[in-house]
């Protein structure tokens, strides 16, 4: 299983940026898809985006689809969230996550591996 260290992330104002990172150690990732979600207080972990390996191919949730974009290093086994024009309904407790298969997911039941979450607040 993949170790995921996560960082990143804190408090900005709305139309603000950050982003997070999510190095593997461990079991190789090399090959596999990897992907983020979120969680908001009293909420279910909800997709974000996900990227394959090789070609890059992305997969974003319709909620922020334009504003954020996921990329990888794969020398340095490290995949970010840059994240644009954050809005108050971003805020919630991000996790990176590894599959172990190829194919981009939005569920996190094909996830195996999973970062610590990095906490992401969105205010005024």
């Amino acid at each position: 299983q993949a170790h995921l260290m996560q960082s990143g992330g804190g408090v900005v104002h709305p139309g603000g940026s950050l982003r997070l990172s999510c190095a593997a150690s461990g079991r190789a990732v090399r090959g596999y898809a990897a992907g983020w979600f979120r969680q908001a207080p009293g909420e279910e972990r909800e997709f974000v985006a996900a990227i394959s390996w090789g070609w890059g191919n992305t997969l974003f949730a319709d909620s922020v689809k334009g504003r954020f974009s996921i990329s990888r290093d794969n020398n340095k086994n490290t995949v970010y969230l840059q994240m644009n024009n954050l809005k108050p309904e971003d805020t919630a407790l991000y996790y990176c996550a590894v599959t172990n298969k190829n194919l981009l997911a939005r569920t996190p039941v094909d996830y195996t591996s999973w970062g610590q979450g990095t906490q992401v607040t969105v205010s005024s």
